[in-house]
């Protein structure tokens, strides 16, 4: 069964995109930057900046990357570090030279970085230092001819830069020695570009803006090439799903989740700046405490995160006691959002956890909750504006109305194809245009999706399909319960075992037989877990995203 976009949205009223407005991602942040010139843009670590000054900023950097480094329209340029001011504008500065931006984990081993390197033919990259010791054990084996090495503190004033910088590099520890001869540090190339002149490059819609690499959960990671034209129509389907809730130049936006990851590059940076949002940009989210200390000096407005990060807040105290009263938008994202998750952020909080749901390859939402009428939480929502959306088998055929099947994905977000993979773009498509997710899902009466679980990560237990989510929202349920991830093993009998990997919360613990007996309430006996291990932490992503295959290769 198709569902069309527009088919029922109660209160709230959508329309198609337009996407004539803008040539370019280019026009979007000009915009931005005159509409919003004198108003923040940016604090991370203290330290604001305005967005007249990111547009001077990024300017001088894009002049930098075409008249010093002579780099070229189109040359790739990697940008390998956490959330911090240098971040936007490296990000806008690569861009406004007509560049490509390829987005790189900080986390990546040296092996995921050749890879990624080689693959995208980078020429450039921009490294925190802290990252750079990896740089120098893989640089001769990849293509990269100009480094660029950055510091924390490097926009901050020069004491409390100076002070930031020494403190994370002797106090701390956290730079490991490197030796790269030929790299020049951020504070060199600014006071370098600010006597250069930057020239506009002609910039298409068709052209590519972002090399967005997938986890790699299965096989070689792979380049998804999103277009100015992908970015613009996410950004346009965000502002006019948004545009109820949202009042522009006046949110608040905490930018938990990396910049590298493409819902905060795609939601928190761009379609907020759009919005002329003022954006706090936390370097290390794992830092509860300190987290929740930079969450106390702002009234904020809009938040974004995961599963595990809106859990590890609630479970710290204070929490509790902050203000939330201005907080109208928050959107889960990244992985699942459990039942019982959103509902205790919603009581704690007063605002719902909405679940909102894409892909790198859809650049990347394509659908969440409506802001106004009814909020279905359990399910992903309904289709973004111009966003088609069906359920499919293995053949390529609709299901009918409630049926599983793999979601499909139709829209001018979704991507072209692969980086140098014409095969698995191939595979990557139904019919042309229908991108395949490798989610499994529902659709119901009324068009709202629920997601099932990852295809790969389905167990079959005795010829039934058996979806890891499922049971880790049962076993969230259970008060002692913390983290908890859910993996299939091996099984002489059934094909396969439900295992269970539990975090317990701090003075709290469970035995497995009654872990068994809460899940036999709410399960089927073939879900209920048959195995149990109890961990103090569980494998997460540079995101907080819970890696089950990790579970796995360790169960074997």
């Amino acid at each position: 069964m198709l569902f069309p976009w527009y088919a029922k949205y109660d209160e709230q009223v959508v329309h198609d995109i337009d996407l004539t407005k803008y040539n370019s991602i280019l026009d979007i942040l000009e915009e931005g930057f005159e509409k919003y010139a004198d108003q923040l843009a940016y604090e991370c670590m203290g330290q604001q900046m305005t967005y007249r000054q990111v547009d001077e900023a990024s300017k001088q950097f894009a002049a930098y990357l075409q008249k010093d480094l002579g780099l070229q329209k189109g040359d790739r340029v990697a940008i390998q570090m956490p959330n911090t001011l240098q971040y936007p504008i490296v990000m806008f500065g690569v861009l406004r030279a007509g560049m490509i931006v390829v987005n790189t984990n900080p986390l990546y081993t040296e092996r995921e970085m050749k890879h990624q390197f080689n693959d995208a033919g980078v020429k450039a990259i921009v490294i925190l230092a802290n990252f750079a010791s990896k740089l120098e054990r893989i640089l001769k084996d990849t293509p990269v001819e100009h480094i660029i090495v950055t510091e924390l503190g490097d926009l901050h004033s020069p004491l409390k830069g100076w002070f930031i910088n020494t403190a994370v590099k002797h106090l701390k520890k956290m730079v490991p020695a490197y030796n790269l001869p030929t790299a020049i540090g951020f504070k060199k190339v600014m006071k370098k570009a600010a006597s250069l002149t930057w020239d506009k490059p002609k910039v298409k819609q068709e052209d590519a803006a972002f090399l967005q690499y997938t986890g790699g959960t299965t096989g070689v990671s792979k380049g998804a090439i999103l277009s100015h034209r992908n970015i613009i129509a996410n950004v346009e389907q965000n502002y006019q799903w948004m545009r109820y809730k949202l009042n522009e130049g006046e949110e608040v936006v905490i930018s938990a989740l990396p910049l590298y990851h493409v819902f905060s590059m795609s939601v928190n940076c761009l379609t907020m700046f759009r919005m002329g949002a003022f954006n706090v940009l936390v370097t290390n989210p794992k830092d509860i405490p300190g987290f929740i200390k930079i969450l106390s000096k702002h009234r904020f407005t809009f938040f974004t995160g995961v599963n595990t990060l809106f859990n590890a807040l609630m479970n710290d105290p204070s929490f509790a006691q902050l203000d939330f009263s201005g907080l109208h938008i928050s959107i889960g994202g990244g992985m699942a959002v459990q039942q019982a998750v959103a509902n205790r952020w919603e009581e704690m909080t007063g605002c719902p956890l909405m679940e909102g749901y894409g892909l790198s390859e859809t650049s990347p939402v394509v659908s969440t909750q409506p802001f106004k009428g009814e909020v279905r939480l359990g399910t992903i929502g309904l289709p973004f504006p111009s966003t088609q959306m069906s359920v499919r088998d293995d053949d390529g055929n609709v299901v009918e109305q409630g049926e599983a099947g793999e979601i499909c994905i139709k829209g001018p977000q979704v991507f072209s194809g692969y980086w140098n993979l014409p095969e698995e773009t191939k595979e990557a498509f139904f019919e042309g245009d229908w991108f395949r997710s490798g989610d499994i899902g529902t659709m119901d009466e009324d068009g709202y999706f629920r997601i099932v679980d990852r295809k790969k990560d389905m167990i079959l237990v005795s010829g039934f399909n058996v979806y890891p989510n499922e049971v880790e929202d049962v076993l969230a349920m259970h008060e002692s319960v913390a983290e908890v991830a859910v993996i299939g093993i091996p099984d002489e009998k059934t094909s396969e075992a439900v295992k269970a990997y539990i975090v317990f919360k701090e003075g709290k613990e469970a035995t497995d037989k009654e872990l068994q007996q809460h899940c036999r309430n709410y399960l089927t006996n073939y879900k209920v877990p048959k195995h149990y291990s109890f961990e103090k932490e569980l494998p997460k992503s540079g995101v907080g995203k819970i890696l089950r295959r990790l579970l796995k290769e360790d169960a074997k």
